[in-house]
């Protein structure tokens, strides 16, 4: 090919394109969808298979908190198609050879590509080369682009690493991958190995293939599902031992945006050596992820079996179970405490060295705490419990009828429970006419399975308000809280009709109840306030450069004002552009700016709001989290331990762009403004061209001219669509139009993106 005409500003430009494009295009170029497996034991070194797609080039692997050491081994693209028949022709001749003896003819056999999974194939048992098959030519196997690639990683435990979750992400020459869970355990691991599943496997190959010896507990088990396909692992036990089997599987990859249902789920049973069903579990309560209790019967080899319930699978329904005796807290109560109170609470579940705990309530954030408890090397699950600086008070039975119901005093919570079905809980309280009050049940996101529904009655016994479900959502996105899809906990406002005494009643939807159901009941008035979110949670720019973000506002109990938002900490060189929620809006798009300087590691970036609110400034920290969505529709904001922000080098020849005009850009309702944009220190190049990023409905570029001074773009608000008073951020994407005539005469036109612009604020004014 040869370039007959082109800028050489623009030639330039394009050079350097794969290092100065800010984050918007990059970040869209590497993903991690899954990692196997998912965890390890401290003191070991786990061969981790990272699957996804953009990852050739991997520069580094970053992994949250101390104790951890990766390192990237190798790089696995997919193989292609064309040598699938020279591949299998191999695999083929492999296996007759461990089946038949002999050697196999290397000169008989066409070339062997140069790939990870194939190199080293006589060094592999049948019943490797059996996995290798299947996961190469399967046929209900299809081929996903979002999964085709992998990255092999060495991930290095240190001995006194802390067991918990981490977030490991990949950083490539062009992006940084969101984070994925990867678990730091005290248990011993083992991986499956395929095949697995006896009645999966051709008859003429199962005397050939020696069963795996059963597996000791305690014991963390590792295995992929793929369609079809079940997983069996066998284990000693012995008489009388109670062992906890815990799934994990959603909680390491919590949405499928292309499957029904959006998540991998799993089902799991427990057989003995007669085949009969000694255990068996589909989900805990309401999470998705199994867990069961089994009691052995008698000492002996056992078989667990694990699989989809409708039997899909692919590389990424990853999961880890694990086995042990394993102390297992299934309810607390109370649900929580009071701020700085001390807090024992009762528990229940299995295998517990004892029957209560003491809650950390020192502080004041977060107000849902998560904690765990251990006596021995063996820590318990992990346990959420509510905090709050409301005095609180317990449950007094009898209090099924109204009149039996228990008085309270506003504000006030009240730590309840529905000990059996069809129990019913009622609180009477003095209200004035006019008095505005809020009732809101915490139960579900304290992991009780309360499923609650709330009444407020006046004395008449009429209804003045009533709700079941309650839950944030803005068209298809529910941005509270990430991990729940069954909004259960109720919550009501008030404005009451008369002065009088009014009761709230508290009972079960589902008509359950047991030790586990226990709530926390919130009677107040309205006390307005806020929560931010910050997506995504992984940024990579340009030195000197922008990426867009977005900041989400979760209004509470009426708070409609502004929030305006500002990076915290003292990371020197980065800068906010737009930070500004406006009054009611939902979210705010944004732009983060890289310090002039390229930075070798990941930087965390904290974000807090500040609103006004009742004459009081009320300042919030900004929490990280993806956007993910769930079966093609639905999208959540799932939390992430930390926003890491990696500055990659940008040449000095791509020009720094900026809008000359201050802030903000008035549009006139049915009119026009003019933006300018100027290059830092350089003229602007003749053939730059900006689009608007995510604009509003509404607004529009009518036309846009490089001059002298810089690029004049006109911007026009539609006065249907954009009504006076509507404000957020413009973002404008810089692309480059460069045209070059190839050997044939033809000639292509590419445009290129450059990155995008700091976000301006815009308004809309009278005409």
């Amino acid at each position: 090919m040869q370039v007959e005409r082109c800028d050489m500003r623009g030639m330039m430009l394009l050079l350097v394109i794969a290092l100065s494009a800010a984050g918007a295009w990059a970040q869209q170029k590497c993903d991690v969808g899954y990692l196997y497996p998912a965890g390890g034991q401290q003191g070991t070194t786990v061969r981790v298979r990272a699957g996804g797609q953009g990852l050739r080039g991997a520069v580094a692997v970053h992994v949250s908190g101390g104790g951890i050491q990766a390192r990237i081994v190798d790089f696995c693209p997919p193989i292609p198609q064309n040598k699938l028949g020279d591949v299998s022709k191999h695999i083929r001749a492999q296996i007759r050879q461990r089946m038949e003896g002999g050697n196999v003819r290397a000169e008989e056999l066409p070339e062997l590509p140069d790939h990870p999974l194939l190199r080293d194939l006589d060094r592999l048992s049948l019943a490797e080369l059996l996995d290798l098959s299947a996961r190469v030519f399967d046929p209900r196997r299809q081929r996903n682009t979002q999964l085709a690639e992998t990255l092999l990683i060495d991930v290095t435990i240190a001995r006194g690493a802390s067991p918990s979750d981490r977030e490991l992400r990949v950083q490539t020459r062009s992006g940084m991958t969101s984070p994925m869970i990867f678990q730091v355990g005290v248990l011993p691991e083992s991986c499956e190995s395929e095949p697995n599943d006896p009645s999966a496997v051709e008859p003429r190959l199962a005397s050939y293939i020696t069963e795996q010896p059963p597996l000791d507990t305690p014991v963390v088990l590792n295995g992929q599902i793929m369609p079809g396909d079940v997983d069996h692992f066998r284990f000693r036990a012995t008489a009388g031992q109670g062992l906890v089997m815990a799934v994990a599987a959603r909680h390491l990859v919590p949405y499928l945006a292309d499957a029904v249902p959006g998540w991998f789920q799993a089902v799991v049973e427990v057989r003995d050596e007669q085949g009969r069903t000694v255990a068996f579990a589909d989900d805990f309560r309401f999470d998705p992820d199994p867990v069961l209790y089994c009691e052995i019967p008698a000492d002996g080899v056992y078989e667990l079996e694990l699989r989809d319930s409708i039997y899909r699978g692919r590389e990424d329904f990853v999961y880890r179970v694990s086995i042990c005796e394993m102390p297992f807290i299934t309810w607390i109560f109370p649900l929580g405490a009071a701020i700085d109170g001390s807090a024992v609470v009762d528990i229940g579940g299995w295998n517990l060295p004892f029957d209560q705990v003491r809650l950390d309530t020192e502080g004041d954030l977060p107000l849902i705490r998560r904690s765990t408890w251990r006596t021995g090397d063996i820590p318990t699950n992990e346990v959420p419990y509510g905090i709050d600086t409301i005095p609180d008070c317990m449950e007094v039975e009898p209090n099924d009828l109204r009149a039996d119901a228990q008085r309270v005093v506003l504000p006030q919570i009240v730590n309840g429970r529905i000990l059996q079905p069809g129990d019913e809980d009622h609180f009477v309280f003095e209200g004035r006419a006019g008095q505005e009050i809020v009732a809101e049940i915490r139960a579900r996101v304290l992991n009780s399975p309360l499923d609650s529904l709330l009444r407020l009655i006046d004395a008449s016994g009429g209804v003045v308000a009533w709700n079941d479900d309650h839950m944030q959502r803005d068209a298809t996105l529910h941005p509270d809280p990430g991990l729940l899809t069954h909004h259960a906990d109720s919550y009501l406002r008030a404005k009451l009709p008369a002065d009088g005494t009014y009761c709230v009643q508290v009972s079960d939807a589902q008509q359950a109840g047991g030790e586990a159901w226990g709530y926390r009941l919130h009677l107040r008035p309205p006390q307005p306030d806020f929560d931010l979110r910050v997506t995504p949670p992984s940024l990579v720019v340009a030195a000197g450069r922008s990426v867009p973000i977005r900041v989400y506002a979760l209004r509470r109990d009426g708070f409609d004002g502004e929030v305006r938002v500002a990076l915290g900490g003292r990371i020197g060189g980065f800068s906010l552009q737009g930070g500004v929620i406006p009054a009611g809006a939902t979210s705010a798009r944004m732009t983060i700016t890289a310090p002039l300087r390229p930075m070798p590691d990941p930087v965390a970036l904290h974000l807090e709001g500040q609103a006004v609110i009742a004459g009081n400034a009320v300042v919030r920290s900004a929490v990280p989290a993806e956007d993910m969505m769930q079966a093609f529709l639905w999208r959540h904001l799932v939390p992430a331990e930390e926003m890491l922000a990696v500055v990659s080098p940008a040449l000095r020849s791509a020009p720094l762009l900026m809008v000359a005009d201050q802030p903000p850009v008035r549009i006139p309702s049915g009119g026009t403004a003019v933006v300018t944009i100027r290059g830092a220190g350089q003229a602007v190049p003749e053939n730059l061209e900006v689009v608007l990023n995510e604009p509003p409905p509404g607004l529009t570029i009518r036309e846009a001219q490089v001059s002298e001074a810089g690029l004049s773009v006109v911007l026009a608000a539609d006065d249907t669509a954009l009504k006076v008073g509507h404000s957020e951020n413009l973002i404008f994407d810089a692309v480059l139009n460069v045209e070059t005539r190839l050997q044939d005469g033809r000639t292509r036109k590419t445009r290129p993106p450059i990155g995008c612009l700091p976000a301006i604020p815009f308004e809309v004014v009278e005409p």
